[in-house]
């Protein structure tokens, strides 16, 4: 597995896989204020663990840690996961900290839960008031790494009748926040019984979440700006 090894998180990663004691990295749930169910989706994240550790041969820990936005805690975790329907709220300190996480190399990934988009950018625009999401190219490496997805995001819910789409905040070249809208990844993750989805698009879900872990721990600090 090539690490990259040009941030602060990189780096950490690097260290821990070269000396052959490897633990399990440890994914972590963002907690954020404003009254948005933050918690939505429980059965998730362990899924997609399960899914990358069996199919990807990752070595991701099956306890899903959960942060606040403003603790200096995140930086515990390579990869962090947003998601619901309604309002977000980051105070200043949330936007300051969560920003010094995404430069030092953290990664965050935003689920739309279906109505989470108005709520979200302008919080997101407090941490990089310099940035704004752009639609990724299907030919970004996100959408190419052990399952492909050339034209894009799979399409899981149906909400408005919108296309998925993928958007991406990219910081001195680097992805550091990939957003996917309209699409409802989270709920793909979740267990069947949940939401009933098909067994095909619970799959796509999965190996689309699968390639963001592969991507964000094996070549995102090669990514270039699309």
């Amino acid at each position: 597995m090539k690490i990259i090894k040009n941030t602060l998180i990189g780096l950490l990663l690097w260290v821990i896989l070269s000396s052959g004691t490897a633990p399990a990295l440890q994914l972590a749930l963002l907690k954020y204020n404003g009254g948005g169910d933050w918690y939505a989706n429980p059965t998730a994240l362990p899924n997609l663990v399960n899914f990358c550790n069996k199919n990807l041969g990752m070595n991701l820990s099956q306890n899903i840690a959960t942060v606040e936005v403003g603790s200096k805690e995140i930086f515990n975790y390579p990869w962090l996961h947003l998601t619901g329907h309604g309002n977000v709220l980051f105070s200043a300190q949330d936007a300051s900290n969560l920003r010094a996480y995404l430069i030092s190399g953290g990664f965050l990934h935003i689920s739309d839960n279906y109505g989470l988009n108005n709520f979200i950018r302008p919080q997101m625009k407090k941490v990089f008031p310099e940035l704004e999401f752009v639609e990724l190219p299907f030919s970004h490496p996100i959408y190419h790494q052990r399952f492909p997805f050339n034209n894009g995001l799979p399409k899981i819910h149906e909400h408005d009748g919108k296309r998925p789409q993928g958007f991406g905040l990219i910081y001195e070249g680097r992805l550091v926040c990939f957003y996917d809208y309209e699409c409802d990844l989270g709920d793909g993750w979740e267990n069947a019984e949940i939401h009933n989805d098909s067994e095909q698009k619970r799959l796509q879900a999965l190996q689309m979440g699968a390639n963001i872990l592969s991507f964000v721990f094996t070549t995102n600090g090669n990514s270039k700006t699309p």
